[in-house]
């Protein structure tokens, strides 16, 4: 059975992942190797198909061959479903997490393949690494590195600013095609006016994605802030689907269009088909911002414990030239806010208590996994018309509000009413991360950005 085995695998490499046919009997040999060294479940598989995958130097070659030759779509598709084949981005097992668009404009995803994720302290180390060569999760020495089942991992070389990055695709997938831009030297997330110059090279290369970056704080940003990196794919996310509500203009560049978004949380939308002055508006915007204050409105730039604001940009290319937009956040906390101010709020908790990244800016809630569970037991309880037990107490305003909603005959089922309620917790999540509630005052901070109204 373990030859019989061994041989359809070599003959899945060879229709999956352009295997050659003169590495048959080397291959064979190593997988029977693999097979009896012990390894079980995902780290056979990892080895398996790790042993079976081009090497990287072959990737880099592929990739920019069929680019060159076929274009930047053409490119992604092949590496991403090498990705796929090779197994490290688990598809099957991500197809199988729940998915839905609400009447609000938001998607939500619950994701079952990842771990949630409840200490922003651990960001700042980037996840260290114990043993092997790299300094932490995304550096791109974990290319191949057993220990952390990154043996069948493959990214591909890519220049941006001047400087080597690599882009490869999430084994956690939150939306299709993800996939992260990761500097190739440990560097610590930061913003500045490279940034923005690295993120429009990245659109010109790739202009079927949008590519953005977290903020380089706690809380605020994402799990790695130890590791310069961007988060992108192939997928339009509902903020690039809102349109601009307030014009205002630039004071050094009045014939570009620049606005402020219709959208829950804070947002300035620049639009131009001349990259320089899309990187030179955001970079003065983000420069204001992370020296504005206004402490009746919670606002502190700084204090004792460190910076707080910071923004998150994020661009696509389109037709009529770059599109990119600034988010402000703020990571101040307070006495009433003690995991931010500007973060979900208490009461939403036990739906999302992880940090709101640069996809969930974006629209697109992650949430956790143990929410399948505990949200089916929750319509169980509306359905038998049951009171909620106290070990459930956490989720008593996902429960009245359901209930709610389910008794209006809004809806014909319990199930689409709990959606219903998800899209609009998530909603009112993105409304607290929002730095300015009023559009007046935000309208006071851009005039001090050099904006006109």
């Amino acid at each position: 059975m373990e030859k019989e085995e061994i041989n359809n695998l070599i003959e899945y490499a060879k229709e999956k992942l352009e295997f050659k046919e003169r590495d048959a009997e080397y291959k064979a040999n190593r997988l029977l190797e693999i097979m009896e060294s012990g390894l079980e479940g995902a780290e056979l598989e990892d080895a398996v198909y790790g042993e079976l995958s081009l090497l990287p130097s072959e990737i880099d070659v592929r990739f920019w061959q069929i680019y060159k030759e076929s274009g930047s779509k053409a490119a992604t598709e092949w590496l991403y479903n090498y990705c796929v084949y090779n197994k490290y981005v688990k598809k099957d097992v991500l197809d199988k997490n729940p998915r839905f668009d609400t009447q609000n404009g938001l998607t939500i995803t619950i994701n079952k393949a990842k771990p949630e994720f409840r200490d922003p302290k651990k960001a700042k180390v980037g996840n260290s690494v114990d043993g092997g060569f790299a300094k932490c999760v995304i550096c791109r020495e974990n290319e191949g590195f057993g220990a952390r089942n990154k043996r069948n991992l493959r990214t591909v070389s890519i220049t941006l600013g001047g400087k080597p990055w690599f882009w490869q695709y999430s084994p956690y997938g939150y939306f299709n095609e993800h996939g992260i831009a990761v500097n190739c030297e440990h560097t610590p997330m930061n913003i500045d006016k490279q940034t923005f110059v690295n993120l429009l090279d990245f659109v010109d290369k790739f202009p079927h994605y949008f590519i953005g970056c977290n903020a380089p704080l706690e809380r605020i940003g994402g799990s790695v802030l130890a590791h310069d990196h961007y988060q992108g794919g192939g997928e339009e996310l509902p903020l690039h689907r809102a349109k601009i509500k307030t014009k205002i203009k630039d004071g050094k560049y009045p014939y570009v269009t620049v606005g402020i978004l219709d959208w829950a949380g804070t947002v300035i939308r620049i639009k131009s088909d001349k990259r320089n002055e899309v990187a030179d508006i955001a970079d003065r915007l983000g420069k204001a911002w992370v020296n504005y204050s206004n402490p009746e409105l919670g606002i502190i730039a700084e204090d004792e414990n460190g910076v707080h604001n910071a923004i998150s940009p994020t661009v696509i290319k389109t037709v009529s030239g770059y599109e990119m937009n600034v988010i402000l956040r703020s990571n101040i906390t307070s006495e009433k806010y003690p995991d931010g101010v500007f973060h979900a709020h208490p009461e939403y908790h036990a739906i999302k208590k992880e940090s709101i990244g640069l996809i969930e800016a974006q629209g697109l809630f992650i949430l956790p996994g143990r929410l399948e569970e505990e949200l089916g037991k929750i319509e169980a309880l509306i359905e038998a018309k049951k009171q909620l037990p106290p070990e459930y107490a956490a989720f008593k305003l996902v429960y009245e509000e359901t209930k709610a909603l389910y008794e209006s005959g809004k809806y014909s089922d319990i199930h689409s009413a709990m959606q219903e309620e998800l899209g609009s917790i998530c909603y009112r999540i993105l409304e607290d991360t929002a730095v300015f509630k009023e559009e007046k005052d935000l309208k006071l901070f851009l005039k001090t950005a050099g904006f006109e109204l």
